[in-house]
């Protein structure tokens, strides 16, 4: 046993203010029983973590919350009958860590050390408890909900638990209540970097049972259906002696030291310095080789409290809060109920992009899907590459076998639009030219039934003018997926000006059952996420024009974090789409929008991109790349080509909300996140840019009023 880290009647005390502060907390009761464990292990108190809300609502971790932890850990903890103490959670639930809101609601750097403080206190009790303690997660456990975990002596997991993680660095925080001491020091460096750092940087990747257990978080896994009562079992034999519980000796030598570089050069390569969080869990994970408990502790105290206090962190729960709430429920929707039920599906088109949509149609609504294409050689093609991709989801375990032959069974071919006729929704996935799918269109319009949905997934075209010549526009709707289509999960989801309700509706139904978030855009050039990534394109793009070295303006924006340099996306997107956007755009609004005659080389050359690869994977520009480009002599500092994307971003953003593209600044900062891959500690764009002054310097005004996605 060790010394409690503060004394009750301070930790009380704490508890009292820090609980004033969050009233409307979802409270997560903490409700003890006793259970006898099997071989005469004795009596354990068995507390399980509820919230009085089904799974949808997971348990979290306020003030008032902990302040009832720490009251059944006391109880347990007095008697002198108990032989152990485990923790569990509600049915596929431990707990998903911290309550956010609570943490936003903070208004001073005080307050903050205080939750940081209350969380180690409470926590810490089962690590100094005299009697042994476990954990058996048997479900979703993030942040502090595994860090709980961490503290017990002994770990149990489902092999059906998922959504195992510690996931506060893409949230822009660090595992403050513990975990960058206890998780280096129970599993090593090395792996404790992939999970704090790597995990949560890699769109916050998490973890399931089998691989808790395999990287030794926990010491024991079970079967789903038996979890507690073999959890149970396991424990009992661990109080009576019966199984003696080893863990390897962790290294700390230089390995300590190699884990932490590596996971700096990843947090450099994933945020580029501007994203404080993974660095700060980085130092603590380092310090954490020679530290004692109380003073790791207090260090996460620091660090939590700093990074509550950060702009980075308003900004990401922001961002957290648009993607768990208003993806959810898309502004401006028109009734639900208005939605017409879809049973089967067509893809017009076989090529690569309707091949991943048929794919997406078959694994999430199971219904019919029917694609075609000019003649019967393109449609074997574009049916053969959709059994390939289920055949790789069986062999990666994804699917089973019995849903792979349903998928294939469900898939089939035509060149004949006539067989589409008992489709209820189709979407056309052809060449990107208005006139294109203005025929397709024409011909689906005389076979499908009236209530049949014409979808297109096109990227910058007029919806409205594709419906225009059709006895039926009201049935158009833009479904604008974004590539790959299986990875993103934004939907853009545009009216025309025709588009009735129900069409709406059915739509954003679609996207719902595809498990896709749907934003409601206003029929404008580029819509969104396009628009938007042109513009930022076109400034950079004219910078290279007018003189500025290529690795100069590809690292402009390197300070923001964004994913990608944009040149890296241009070879993503690929230079003909890039063009054909660009094209569409300068069309639609001039000059603010330039057709790069570089860009238009490299189109005309064949070329996949600016850049070519090394075979050691690195990027460069070759000679012959060189030599097609034409570049000016009025070359631009990163920092002042910064500063133009800024200012561009800013104008285009009032511009888009001024002719009503989106409902409000935060479409626009979700159609980013979601759509382009924008990170959480910049909520977007908007609130950068007013953080940052910009929107006020080219607007006169902010996007979004002070507090909201900034400190009070």
């Amino acid at each position: 046993m060790t010394t409690q880290l503060m004394p009750e009647a301070e930790l009380q005390a704490l508890l009292d203010e820090a609980s004033a502060l969050t009233p409307d907390e979802r409270v997560t009761r903490f409700l003890s029983r006793d259970v006898a464990l099997p071989h005469a292990g004795g009596t354990a108190v068995l507390i399980t973590l509820d919230n009085g809300e089904d799974h949808t609502k997971p348990n979290t971790l306020g003030p008032r919350s902990l302040s009832l932890y720490n009251d059944a850990l006391n109880a347990a903890l007095a008697r002198d009958d108990v032989a152990a103490i485990a923790i569990t959670g509600k049915p596929f639930i431990l707990a998903a860590g911290a309550d956010l809101k609570a943490l936003g609601g903070l208004t001073g750097r005080d307050q903050a050390v205080t939750i940081a403080r209350i969380g180690h206190a409470v926590f810490d009790k089962l690590h100094t408890s005299p009697v042994p303690t476990f954990a058996f997660i048997n479900g979703l456990a993030l942040g502090g909900g595994l860090e709980i975990s961490l503290h017990a002596q002994y770990r149990t997991v489902s092999k059906a638990a998922a959504g195992i993680a510690l996931p506060e660095c893409f949230l822009g925080l660090l595992p403050g209540w513990g975990g960058t001491y206890l998780l280096p020091n129970l599993i090593g460096p090395d792996h404790a970097v992939t999970v704090i750092i790597e995990n949560a940087l890699s769109q916050n990747k998490m973890l399931v049972g089998p691989q808790v257990a395999a990287l030794g978080i926990a010491d024991a896994i079970f079967d789903g259906a038996d979890f507690l009562a073999d959890s149970l079992d396991w424990a009992g034999r661990v109080v009576a002696g019966e199984i003696t519980v080893t863990r390897p000796e962790i290294d700390r030598g230089e390995g300590w030291d190699a884990a932490v570089e590596r996971g700096r050069r990843f947090a450099d390569q994933k945020t580029s310095g501007a994203a404080p969080a993974p660095y700060r869990a980085l130092d603590l994970i380092a310090a954490a080789k020679t530290a004692d408990r109380v003073s790791a502790y207090a260090g996460e105290d620091q660090g939590l409290a700093d990074l509550i206090m950060s702009e980075e962190l308003r900004s990401s729960l922001y961002a957290f809060d648009l993607v768990q709430r208003r993806a959810k429920k898309p502004a401006g929707a028109p009734e639900p109920w208005l939605a017409r039920p879809v049973t089967k599906v067509g893809v017009v088109g076989a090529g690569l992009m309707a091949g991943q949509l048929a794919l997406l149609f078959l694994r999430r609504l199971e219904v019919p899907v029917i694609i075609s294409d000019l003649d019967a050689e393109r449609v074997t093609r574009g049916i053969g590459y959709v059994h390939s991709e289920i055949d790789k989801l069986l062999g990666k375990r994804r699917i089973s076998s019995d849903h792979a032959n349903r998928f294939k069974a469900l898939l089939s071919g035509t060149t004949e639009h006539a067989d589409y006729a008992d489709c209820d929704f189709v979407i056309e996935a052809v060449f990107e030219e208005l006139a294109v799918k203005k025929e397709v269109f024409a011909s689906l319009e005389k076979h499908v039934s009236d209530a049949c949905v014409l979808a297109t997934n096109t990227s910058s075209l007029s919806v409205s003018a594709m419906a225009a010549d059709l006895a039926r526009p009201e049935r158009v709707v833009g479904f604008h997926f974004f590539n790959p289509v299986a990875v993103l999960p934004l939907l853009e989801v545009i009216r025309g000006t025709a588009t009735d309700d129900e069409t709406t509706a059915t739509a954003l139904s679609v996207a719902k059952s595809l498990k896709k978030n749907a934003v409601l855009v206003k029929d404008a050039p580029a819509f969104v996420v396009n628009r938007l990534l042109i513009r930022t394109t076109a400034v950079i793009t004219k910078a290279v024009d007018d003189g500025t070295p290529v690795e100069v303006a590809d690292a402009a924006l390197r300070p923001l974090g964004l994913p990608m340099p944009p040149f890296v996306l241009l070879q993503l997107v690929g230079p003909a789409v890039a063009l054909h956007v660009t094209e569409t755009l300068h069309a639609a609004f001039g000059e603010r929008y330039p057709v790069s005659t570089n860009l238009q080389a490299l189109v005309a050359a064949r070329k996949p991109g600016i850049y070519d690869v090394t075979a050691e994977g690195k990027p460069y520009v070759s000679e012959e790349t060189r030599a097609l480009m034409t570049v000016g002599d009025s070359p631009s500092t990163a920092a002042e080509l910064r500063t133009r994307v800024e200012n561009a971003l800013a104008e285009e953003i009032g511009l888009m909300l001024a002719e009503g593209v989106v409902a409000a600044p935060m479409d626009i900062d979700l159609c980013l996140i979601l759509g382009a891959g924008w990170p959480f500690h910049l909520g977007g764009i908007t609130p950068y840019l007013d953080r940052s002054g910009v929107s006020e310097r080219v607007l006169g005004q902010r996007f979004l009023p002070k507090g909201v996605a900034t400190l009070p």
